[in-house]
């Protein structure tokens, strides 16, 4: 695989933008004290706190949403292979 197809750039300028959101984002984090293990943990306990009240927190939108991502999903990653394939 091509690493510029799979970046969008070249490995050069792409590690560049990386750095520069990095630091945009660390210190948006910085200004409303947040840490990275903070968002870690929250996620974890969103999920945990989920699965414990049996997904009835999502409610009907919830149940839609699960049940159209078990097709989309798996179709948008199938298009994606696919459309690599054909552009070789």
């Amino acid at each position: 695989m091509n690493t510029r197809q799979l970046l969008g750039d070249t490995v050069g300028r792409t590690v560049i933008k990386l750095v520069v959101v990095s630091l945009l984002v660390g210190a948006v984090m910085n200004v409303f004290g947040l840490a990275p293990l903070d968002i870690w943990w929250g996620l974890r306990d969103f999920a945990v706190n989920l699965w414990q009240s049996g997904w009835a927190a999502l409610g009907r939108f919830g149940d839609w949403l699960i049940l159209g991502a078990s097709i989309v999903i798996p179709l948008f990653i199938l298009a994606r292979l696919l459309s690599y394939r054909s552009e070789r």
